[in-house]
């Protein structure tokens, strides 16, 4: 990553590509579960940055238990974003150009269990309640409305 210096000398945010994964879940009623981020008050999806040696998947499960306390089962690919639609500037500063694989997991198990670090809140959201975009992260945003307009689409068949 690329340091840069903003117009206060000790302030030095980096710029980086972040190879991410992340989970839109569905329960059995086909709401999604969304996350408040402690950080910025916006809602997404749970997911993260992908650790030394790990696969999408392994990163995908391991963010979801981290973020949420569920356990899934199996992940579907859903989709692959990267490029501006998923440039984000953190409210430290730090900017990143996510390269993220995101799966689709209707089969999870446990409780819920919001990580107060970087959660503030958990819920399930049926499709027409999502909340508005402006309230959503917008590198999320891509892949919700996705799965959004595709539910729509298919009203009562499986997704």
């Amino acid at each position: 990553s690329t340091p840069i210096k903003s117009s206060a000398a000790s302030d030095v945010y980096k710029r980086q590509i972040m190879t991410c994964a992340g989970v839109l879940l569905l329960n059995e009623k086909r709401e999604l579960l969304l996350q408040k981020r402690a950080d910025n008050g916006l809602w997404g999806y749970p997911g993260g940055s992908m650790e030394l040696g790990e696969s999408f998947k392994d990163c995908a499960r391991r963010e979801v238990r981290e973020e949420t306390g569920l356990i899934c089962g199996k992940l579907e690919h859903f989709m692959n974003v990267s490029g501006e639609e998923v440039h984000y500037v953190y409210p430290d500063g730090d900017e990143i150009y996510a390269a993220e694989e995101i799966f689709l997991c209707r089969e999870f198990s446990g409780q819920i269990i919001c990580q107060q670090e970087e959660v503030e809140k958990l819920c399930f959201f049926r499709m027409e309640e999502l909340p508005p975009k402006e309230q959503i992260n917008p590198n999320n945003y891509p892949a919700i409305e996705r799965l959004r307009r595709m539910m729509d689409e298919n009203h009562r068949e499986t997704i």
